[in-house]
């Protein structure tokens, strides 16, 4: 019986020390994914560049095939401006709209690109470069949206 204690404690003590090097992995992996830094859309080259409107029914058509091609890629679509949110002073969001089905990109602007966002009017025919979330698919609205992320003006 007391030769049992001590392996009682050996394990333990293994234990504790493999589960306090598993926090410590994960805390790290936590940490990098936090702070991980994007170098800004306007000095990425882009992998596509679009009509938007032939981007958004490529959704429609086969969005398992479009998330696969366009997904986390810098994308540059061009088309004209449908709507514009400005929710709040931090943020300009502007949308893309294929007016046949409701289906619609919308971008997200960086926080250093805000003031050239904020030039942008209703109709204008824009160029936007941004990384490409992929799609979803309203089954309330029936419309697939397709939000791009650290978006910026690509040329006017």
């Amino acid at each position: 019986m007391s030769e049992n204690k001590p392996k009682k404690k050996k394990w333990r003590k293994i234990l504790l020390w493999g589960f306090g090097i598993l926090v410590l992995i994960f805390a790290v992996i936590y940490w990098i994914v936090v702070t991980e830094k994007f170098s800004p859309t306007k000095e990425r080259k882009a992998a596509f560049e679009v009509n938007a409107i032939d981007f958004i029914r490529e959704f429609r058509k086969n969005d398992s095939l479009a998330n696969a091609k366009y997904r986390e890629k810098i994308v540059v679509l061009n088309g004209i401006v449908n709507e514009l949110d400005s929710p709040d002073s931090a943020t300009v969001n502007v949308k893309i709209v294929d007016t046949a089905t409701g289906d619609y990109a919308i971008f997200a602007f960086q926080e250093q690109y805000l003031a050239e966002a904020r030039g942008v009017k209703l109709g204008d025919n824009v160029s936007i470069k941004g990384s490409c979330s992929g799609s979803s698919f309203s089954e309330i609205l029936g419309v697939y949206s397709i939000p791009f992320k650290r978006s910026t003006l690509n040329k006017q």
